[in-house]
């Protein structure tokens, strides 16, 4: 996505890096560019104020729930293999009709 138009920093950064941007892990400088790029570019600002709504909602809606320890132990397990460079297997989907009826 681009408006357009030229800027410092080009919307395909912002929009690459913006859950990072979102999630305040970034340094200053950078967090700077961002916010210069937004009061510049009004199409990455929707797409920010978007993602920003996004998650606060699902926060409200799913900040108090426990994660299941044998989710957090798989997902822990991913990060690493693919921090040490190892290939990671596909994870296991569910079709809809294999799902369990409620």
């Amino acid at each position: 996505m681009s408006c357009g138009n030229a800027h410092e920093t080009d919307c395909s950064e912002v929009l690459g890096h913006l859950y990072e941007y979102l999630d305040n892990e970034m340094s200053e400088d950078a967090c700077a560019k961002f916010r210069q790029h937004f009061d510049e570019c009004h199409p990455c600002l929707e797409k920010y104020g978007l993602e920003q709504a996004v998650k606060k909602l699902v926060k409200r809606c799913c900040g108090s729930d426990d994660v299941p320890t044998d989710l957090r132990s798989k997902v822990m397990m991913r990060i690493e293999l693919i921090r040490s460079g190892e290939s990671v297997p596909e994870p296991e989907t569910v079709t809809p009709t294999e799902a369990p009826s409620a």
